[in-house]
């Protein structure tokens, strides 16, 4: 029996593709180090639920073999093997994962001890909105994903319709966002600020202060802000410091508290931004005292 050249060539290209060697993949992570693998990652251990929530954003969930006590979204990986925290690893847990890479913190104190056992790490840690589109720029190309800025673009475009829909009469509304009660507060320089800032709010907290400043609770007394922003888990004794039941938020109510699901969501600089920022513009237009001059 004679095969047409057509479909020997047909054949050729289809046991070609089947044997052809993975390529290479090089990419540079945030504290400069260049990862070089013979191929992208298969199995990935995150210890970032920004980081989790990115891969899998990617369409990639499948690839992540372990993940940190913390990541929680998307609900699928609440199944796998948790490692621990990120500044707290079972390192022992995830060697026995043979990992191919592990997504961590620049700040995390694990990646020198993984990388003496021959895992490589992967260092990314964002904190403004640059640095998400940077991160998931940086994992597309890891994880060979085409167009991973077309999910930037995505999320690009959701916070900019959430901006839309912020009432006229409150923009302009000054703002205090409590991340927890040290209390540190989310800066103009944060991703939490900078959406703030799209949102046509004013942040009390200057970037000067850096993204996520521990500041003297005397601070938000002076600024008096016109809304509060705070978690659940940390409202407790806020009324009771020494001033602030002075602050015109306080005294007139101004203060979305948000459950521990919608914290999870504003303090993860990934792509669920576009949810945080839609639960920010709904705080404003629910909460945000009209601007002086307006009628109420």
């Amino acid at each position: 029996m004679k095969l047409g050249y057509g479909l020997v060539a047909l054949v050729f290209v289809s046991v070609t593709t089947l044997i052809a060697p993975a390529r290479a993949v090089q990419v540079t992570d945030d504290q400069g180090t260049t990862l070089k693998l013979a191929r992208a990652p298969q199995r990935i251990v995150s210890l970032l639920p920004s980081l989790t929530e990115t891969v899998c954003a990617l369409g990639q969930c499948q690839r992540l073999v372990g993940v940190d006590r913390y990541s929680n979204f998307p609900a699928s990986v609440k199944k796998l093997p948790q490692v621990g925290g990120g500044m707290d690893p079972n390192i022992e847990g995830i060697v026995a994962l043979h990992p191919d890479v592990v997504l961590a913190a620049l700040s995390s104190r694990s990646a020198t001890r993984l990388v003496a056992l021959g895992i490589p790490v992967f260092a990314l840690e964002p904190k403004t909105h640059a640095d998400v589109q940077r991160a998931i720029d940086k994992l597309s190309q890891l994880l060979e994903v085409p167009d991973g800025q077309k999910l930037w673009r995505e999320m690009d475009a959701g916070v900019h319709a959430a901006a839309q829909s912020v009432p006229a009469q409150v923009k302009g509304t000054r703002v205090y966002f409590e991340v927890n009660r040290g209390p540190f507060g989310a800066g103009e320089a944060s991703f939490i600020g900078e959406t703030l800032t799209r949102l046509g709010v004013k942040n009390i907290l200057p970037a000067k202060l850096g993204p996520f400043p521990m500041i003297n609770p005397e601070l938000v007394v002076r600024e008096n802000p016109d809304l509060i922003m705070v978690g659940e888990s940390n409202l407790e004794g806020m009324e009771q410091r020494p001033g602030w039941s002075r602050i015109r938020a306080i005294r007139e109510h101004h203060v979305c508290v948000f459950t521990p699901e919608q914290s999870d969501v504003l303090v993860r600089p990934g792509p669920r931004m576009v949810d945080s920022a839609r639960i920010m513009a709904q705080c404003l237009t629910d909460k945000a005292p009209p601007a002086k001059g307006t009628p109420q």
